[in-house]
């Protein structure tokens, strides 16, 4: 049993690299969709990761991604122990962790009990608030991970249909898993996957239940950022009313954070762009073959992008690279972030000092948030202190520019 981990950010660990200096190019101009970032990693990464990791150490973990700005975290999943052990005690870290304002909360169900299981805690939404039809590409996948065929999920459309009707739903929404590819099956082909789609359409058409939104999963890792960003194309030419895409890529093979920039660059601001991330990129299928290997874009990694690209997320990415490291204290093994390993782009006051010693390792390449600390004892051979006109030059314009913050703040006061 891994003990529990104490998280607390010293005050001076904060302070060294905490930095109100703007990134560069931050005007989000209009030409991406709205983003939406959903965190896996309660249940992405629990459902993999060792069963003996306590509540306690999932409290801490849940509490400090509440606490980045992330606006839908999903917690776990309401599955049977026998099989996913993980999820045994979902119930306690439930009613135990410290909801954050302003964040929903969710939690995934395979079947109507673990739906009623769910139902009994209000601070969980349901995903399923828009009703949705659903089907594997890959019978092999669906048979191994919910005991079920592929015929079986399609007889299940028109019970899904009728209901959503009773219950007066005026929008749904349609979806395909193990889109791009198996490991069982091979490849699928663009029209495999928008002849799915197109049945599914129709059958909500004929209810006179507008579909505005598609769902889209990759549980074997094999997107490849082309082929998303041509089947997202087709989706927009076919039906422009879906204007809703939510992502479920794996990383298996590294290519799910270029995939989703693809996905970005190709639909428009009319456009909700949803990505399903996980923290430190941690998670995987049991039933997929990759196990842990699956990974899935990790959340820091996405949001610096975001961030990069001027498309604001909300989130305190320093905040959130913190959560990453608690994380990897939490199962016990290194992640797989890239932010949370080198840390973001410096500017301003978190500008590398000129006279850094070698940084080779990768608990020294963490002095970005750890300070020199982070590389006590590391070779130097610089005998004088590096002098550059034009570290000279921006450290100027830097002291400039506080100086003009500080007399706003000043006049804003009289």
């Amino acid at each position: 049993m891994r003990s529990c981990v104490s998280w607390v950010i010293p005050p001076t660990r904060l302070k060294h690299f905490v930095s109100n200096e703007p990134r560069a190019h931050t005007v989000h101009d209009g030409r991406y969709p709205r983003v939406e970032i959903i965190e896996e990693g309660m249940r992405e990464c629990m459902q993999i990761e060792d069963a003996t990791i306590s509540v306690e150490q999932k409290l801490q973990l849940l509490d400090a991604l509440s606490a980045t700005g992330l606006k839908t975290i999903v917690v776990g999943s309401f599955v049977s122990p026998a099989w996913t052990p993980q999820m045994a005690e979902i119930d306690e870290l439930v009613t135990r962790f410290t909801p954050a304002p302003g964040v929903i909360y969710t939690a995934l169900a395979l079947n109507e009990r673990g739906r009623e299981r769910m139902r009994q805690y209000p601070v969980l939404q349901d995903p399923d608030d828009v009703p949705r039809t659903l089907v594997h590409l890959c019978d092999v996948f669906v048979r191994r991970n919910t005991n079920r065929s592929q015929h079986d999920e399609i007889e299940s459309w028109k019970a899904v249909i009728e209901r959503a009707v009773s219950s007066g739903a005026t929008t749904a929404g349609i979806a395909i898993n193990a889109a791009w590819g198996s490991n069982w099956l091979g490849p699928f082909s663009e029209e495999d996957r928008t002849s799915l789609l197109e049945r599914q359409y129709e059958m909500w058409r004929a209810a006179g239940i507008a579909v505005d939104r598609v769902w889209i999963g990759d549980p074997m890792g094999w997107n490849m950022p082309h082929v998303v960003a041509s089947q997202l194309r087709v989706i927009r030419q076919r039906r422009p009313e879906i204007t809703q895409f939510h992502l479920h890529l794996h990383d298996a093979r590294g290519t799910a954070l270029l995939s989703a920039y693809e996905a970005l660059t190709t639909l428009g601001p009319e456009c909700t762009l949803v990505l399903d991330t996980s923290v430190g990129g941690m998670g995987g299928c049991p039933y997929g073959g990759h196990g842990r290997m699956t990974r899935m874009i990790p959340t820091e990694d996405l949001v610096d992008l975001l961030e990069e690209l001027g498309i604001s997320t909300g989130v305190d990415l320093d905040r959130l690279i913190e959560a990453a490291s608690l994380a990897e204290q939490v199962v016990g093994h290194a992640l797989w972030g890239h932010v949370s390993k080198a840390g973001p782009r410096p500017r301003g006051d978190r500008l590398f000092p000129m006279d850094l010693p070698f940084i080779e390792t990768e608990r020294e390449a963490q002095h970005f948030r750890l300070g020199p600390e982070a590389y006590v004892g590391a070779r130097s051979p610089w005998r004088a202190p590096i002098e550059s006109p034009a570290r000279a030059r921006v450290q100027e314009t830097l002291e400039g520019r506080a100086e003009n913050v500080l007399h706003a703040s000043t006049d804003g006061n009289e």
